[in-house]
């Protein structure tokens, strides 16, 4: 895809508009900005081709997991709303409320999301126009899309995902907004993109533009009062809602904050990459993340990544643009230090944002890398960055094909459990407790409670008291002690496990 003539920001910017006619941008060294941008096309068919990726790889009957049956049970007029943790934000039950408020299909909200995510990833791409040409763009957005863990999270209702593209479309918009302050455009993007992320997950957000707010500290032409305030501005509209359910639900900002690091395990020093590399291999959630990790080949990528953002800051800085580069790894590095250093479990999807952050820096390199010259060199990386690349290919599809199998196979256990409940009388309204309680909970259209663990909301005589009026379940492994209210009550099997349903309430009339 040709690309419009480079101009440099400044004074060898295009050409010299009439003073009536647009604003010239300033000078920023080290950012570029090309005059015109026709790559939108190509940037459509990633986003496309990533849409339809999804829903042919992870297909859409997959069923919901545990938190995305936590987000949409919030909005679903099929189950009651499920415990709120107070890590928890409400962005992914506003985002699944247009779907999952008026049906109970799974299938249409996968579709809706996977089309969702499409979008979103193209704004993203085009937030970055005229910081790079189209074919570094649609590399970038091809790395990022192909990341099993990207197919495998952009049709679910979980809020990692969204923290990423917003975190790549606010990076984008800062630079254009630092190379032209006049580009209105630009600031709102800030804004809305800092609002998307805290609207999904508000310490993310933070994390995620620590960087945008702590560089114009240091350098004082970036010190732009329009940019900031669109920036923190986005962050408070985000978070807003956050904060003030501390204060309603949670018994304030500072006992949210202290119970979410709670429920986190307690936010410290604890170097977790070595669990990250474990959870590499398909793990949705390593807690505790023990045992071996995945295969060396189904990592490699992982190992090459550092190596690839290197090399990019210094091609970057020797043809003297470094900040388009140098600012998203800078970002990319922020966002992922708390899931690397700061506590004690992993999750794939927690690095999300990094990934995406990274995929433009190394995206150009591998763009300059093929365009290389030379009579050994060009021939040499035309044959072996495609096998390279198709390796890496290969190993994130089979990884994903896995991950969907076996998460597929959990989730039909957990519908059939909820079949089985009903069969034998928990039906709607009605309570699940026990093992896995809120998915079944969810699948069974019951209200779930727990009264130990991570979720714990309630007391055994609270649960004693529902069972006298409602239908009620307990739920217990094979091998394991039914709680003490339930071993009076009538022990079943469904699923592979052993349910405990209380003795009938009392019929009202």
């Amino acid at each position: 895809m040709r690309e419009g003539p480079q101009a440099t920001v400044g004074t060898t910017a295009a050409s010299t508009t009439a003073s009536t006619g647009p604003r010239r941008p300033e000078a920023l060294p080290g950012v570029r900005l090309r005059s015109r941008s026709r790559g939108a096309m190509a940037l459509a068919v990633v986003a496309g081709a990533f849409t339809l990726a999804q829903l042919l790889l992870v297909r859409p009957g997959m069923g919901l997991g545990w938190d995305e049956s936590v987000y949409v049970s919030q909005v679903s007029s099929h189950a009651p709303p499920a415990f709120f943790s107070a890590p928890r934000a409400r962005g992914v039950p506003l985002l699944v409320a247009p779907v999952a408020a008026w049906t109970s299909s799974t299938v249409l909200l996968r579709i809706y999301l996977a089309a969702l995510s499409g979008l979103a990833l193209f704004l993203a791409l085009r937030a970055w126009r005229g910081l790079f040409p189209a074919r570094v763009l649609a590399t970038a957005g091809a790395l990022f899309a192909t990341l099993w863990v990207t197919l495998f999270y952009g049709p679910q209702a979980m809020p990692n995902y969204w923290v990423a593209v917003g975190a790549l479309a606010g990076t984008g918009c800062f630079l254009r907004a630092l190379a032209n302050r006049f580009d209105r455009a630009a600031l709102w993007g800030v804004g809305l993109s800092a609002a998307l992320m805290a609207w999904m997950r508000p310490m993310d957000a933070v994390w995620a533009t620590l960087s945008l707010l702590v560089l114009p500290a240091g350098v004082r032409r970036w010190r732009r009062p329009a940019l900031l305030g669109a920036l923190v501005g986005g962050l408070v509209a985000g978070a807003a809602e956050w904060v003030i359910e501390a204060y309603v639900s949670y018994g304030g900002l500072a006992h949210r904050l202290s119970e979410a690091s709670r429920i986190q395990g307690g936010l410290g020093w604890n170097i977790a990459v070595g669990d990250q590399l474990r959870a590499l291999g398909g793990r949705k959630l390593c807690r505790p993340c023990t045992g071996a990790g995945p295969p060396v080949l189904e990592t490699l990528w992982w190992y090459a990544l550092p190596l690839a953002a290197v090399l990019a800051a210094v091609v970057a800085i020797r043809a003297r643009r470094p900040l388009a580069t140098l600012v998203p790894l800078a970002c990319a590095v922020a966002a992922a230090f708390p899931y690397l250093f700061l506590i004690g479990y992993a999750a794939p999807r927690f690095l999300l944002p990094a990934y995406a952050l990274l995929a433009v820096p190394v995206a150009d390199l591998l763009v300059r890398l093929l365009r290389a010259r030379g009579r050994i060199r060009r021939p040499l990386t035309l044959t072996l960055l495609p096998l390279v690349l198709a390796g890496h290919l290969v190993a994130q599809f089979v990884v994903l094909e896995d991950t969907v199998r076996r998460t597929t196979a959990a989730h039909r256990e957990w519908a059939s459990a909820a079949a089985g409940l009903h069969r034998l009388g928990v039906r709607p309204p009605c309570l699940v407790t026990g093992v896995n309680d809120v998915p079944i909970a969810v699948y069974a259209g019951c209200s779930s409670a727990a009264t130990v663990g991570h979720d714990a909301d309630t007391a055994s005589a609270g649960i004693r008291r529902t069972a006298r009026r409602l239908p009620t379940a307990a739920l217990v492994e094979p091998g394991a002690v039914p709680p003490g209210y339930a071993r009076a009550w009538t022990e079943h099997r469904v699923a592979g496990l052993r349910v405990y349903v209380a003795p009938a309430p009392p019929a009202k009339g």
